[in-house]
């Protein structure tokens, strides 16, 4: 039985590195044969979804909705940006940090990405990858900055121990955060220079448009229709009955139902709309080129459209929109049909009238045009929402009440003070998160009763044991920190801690040194952009590669490894 659980953690491990499939559903997957096997019973299986820990967050999450429906990250983007880069990078760090040690990481950088793109000093590449980093570190500072933070103290909770208190976190994330600080400022030489990511800059994207029937293109030239010399685009390609034209000759006539690609800047596409019978290839209904208004948007890590090919995606139907261009990273995508999206995809949509009043916008797509996806609160009512989260912070920290209660409270206070309503919730409800937890405690228990977790844990400490439980705890870290190079922060850990509470347990050592080598190991997604949900986000809004964070990212994680595994046995004894 213990070879099979083994394939099937190296199957899931597997696929999540590929990142085809959700998490939630690999996760959920998972524990569910293993049930239906009786390698779990009922009560303990169930367990993982009314843990405390699991619990807490979701609440957590759900408040937080309010938190970022405040004018205070808009406040702070007033003056956040400067013409001296090096005093706006220290702002911006600051103040990114701050605020992440408390607010949904995602939702920050969400709120921010629309400033730094257009702001008229600097090049939003030397700004985007900072903007990540920062939220990574100050998720870092508390209980709360993150989700993984929740997710491991779900897992001590499920063990039996007490649970984490919300600043335990601290004493290690100040230094990650000081530390990480100090080396992202002298290294930002390192950030390319991505001009095109610039809003002042020719940005380019491929445009893929369709020959109507009625079209009086049809039957002319490409030099007689003026297709040639465009100002700001350039024909590409046409592709004709599925065949391919590259490059397009002057001579090539216009046929009915040919897909023309143009290359250029979409600020300009009303250039293209003075062109008879051009329409998007996926139209909108009772809507054109002429009429319809752009967007431009970044696909969320929890949009349902993950996973999905943009054909099968009814994008029509769901968002009243079309695709007008789709980029991933810096690659302009041609095929836009068959290609399937992932998170932190770039799309430049073209709207209808009914786009900004659909419901499902804001759970799908960051955006970064001037449809608001939520009402913003007064700053009457922001004042009250964020006093009313201090007083939530501050309360619990102290001991007065546990941060579960507080956040019921809390909860009933802004259903009630209207501030946050049950639709808000429904739309908002962080199922994936809430699968991947609760069935990833299932699955760590299945490891543990089956000595899985134990064989493992022996392994590690066999190899990093000859360094003592130093050793084996600065094993446990690295392993941690490189699968969540290569899988969510949350599969990361949901994965070690098992083991890694198996190391401790079989050392006869305090398991909070290992828990936390954990939490922090998971965090550290510093090289690769699909490692963590706010580095997918601003990939394609800097038109970054790969190779831009790795360079960026290397001092950054060879100093943050160091703090942690440093500051950790200080603060927490072995």
């Amino acid at each position: 039985m213990k070879l099979f659980i083994a394939i099937t953690l190296l199957i899931l491990i597997a696929l999540l590195i590929q990142n085809k499939y959700r998490g939630s559903i690999l996760f959920t997957g998972l524990a569910s044969i293993y049930f239906i096997l009786d390698l779990i019973n009922y009560d303990d299986f169930v367990k993982g979804f009314t843990n405390n820990s699991l619990l807490t967050l979701v609440l957590l999450l759900l408040v937080t909705i309010s938190l970022e429906r405040t004018v205070l990250i808009d406040y702070f983007s007033k003056f956040i940006i400067s013409k001296s880069y090096n005093k706006t990078f220290l702002k911006f760090g600051l103040i990114v940090m701050s605020t992440s040690a408390f607010a949904n990481n995602t939702a920050v950088v969400a709120s921010l990405m629309s400033t730094i793109k257009n702001n008229k000093f600097h090049t939003p590449s030397k700004l985007l990858i900072p903007l990540s980093y920062f939220a990574i570190l100050g998720g870092t500072l508390t209980l709360v900055g993150t989700s993984t933070n929740l997710l491991v103290n779900s897992f001590v909770v499920a063990n039996g121990h007490e649970s984490l208190k919300i600043f335990d976190f601290f004493y290690v994330g100040f230094f990650i955060a000081l530390f990480g600080l100090i080396t992202l400022y002298f290294t930002k030489f390192l950030l390319p220079d991505n001009k095109n990511s610039s809003s002042d800059d020719i940005e380019k994207h491929l445009i893929e448009l369709k020959v109507s029937t009625n079209s009086k293109l049809i039957g002319k030239s490409v030099k007689d229709n003026d297709l040639r010399n465009l100002e700001y685009f350039f024909l590409v390609e046409i592709i004709r009955k599925n065949n391919s034209i590259t490059p397009v000759t002057p001579s090539e006539i216009i046929e009915e139902n040919d897909k023309l690609i143009f290359s250029g800047d979409v600020k300009h596409i009303e250039i293209l709309r003075n062109y008879d019978g051009l329409i998007f290839v996926d139209d909108i209904k009772n809507s054109d080129i002429k009429t319809l208004n752009l967007v431009d948007a970044i696909v969320t890590p929890q949009s349902s459209l993950v996973g999905k090919r943009v054909k099968d995606a009814n994008f029509r139907s769901k968002y009243d929109a079309a695709i007008v261009s789709f980029k991933r990273g810096s690659e302009s995508i041609l095929k836009i049909g068959e290609e399937v999206i992932q998170a932190g995809d770039r799309l430049i949509l073209a709207v209808g009238n009914d786009f900004k009043n659909k419901e499902n916008i804001s759970k799908n797509f960051y955006l970064l045009s001037d449809i608001e996806k939520n009402q913003k609160y007064s700053t009457k009512q922001s004042i009250f929402v964020i006093l009313g989260f201090i007083s939530i912070i501050l309360t619990s920290a102290l001991g007065y009440i546990s941060l579960f209660k507080a956040l019921i409270i809390a909860l009933i206070v802004l259903l009630f003070s209207k501030l946050l309503t049950i639709n808000d919730i429904k739309r908002n409800f962080p199922f994936e998160i809430f699968l991947i937890i609760g069935s990833s405690i299932a699955i760590s228990k299945v490891l543990a009763n089956s000595g899985l977790a134990n064989d493992i844990a022996t392994v590690i400490t066999a190899s990093f044991g000859v360094y003592g439980v130093y050793g084996s705890f600065i094993g446990i870290y690295l392993v941690t920190m490189i699968l969540t190079e290569f899988m969510s922060n949350n599969s990361a850990a949901a994965i070690v801690f098992p083991i890694a509470y198996s190391t401790a347990i079989g050392l006869d050592v305090s398991i909070y040194p290992f828990v936390f080598a954990v939490a922090f190991g998971a965090s550290a997604s510093f090289l690769i952009p699909h490692g963590y949900q706010t580095n997918l986000m601003v990939t394609s809004l800097g038109s970054y590669k790969t190779k831009d964070f790795i360079k960026a990212g290397i001092p950054l994680s060879i100093v943050y490894s160091l703090v942690v595994i440093i500051a950790i046995p200080i603060f927490f004894k072995f």
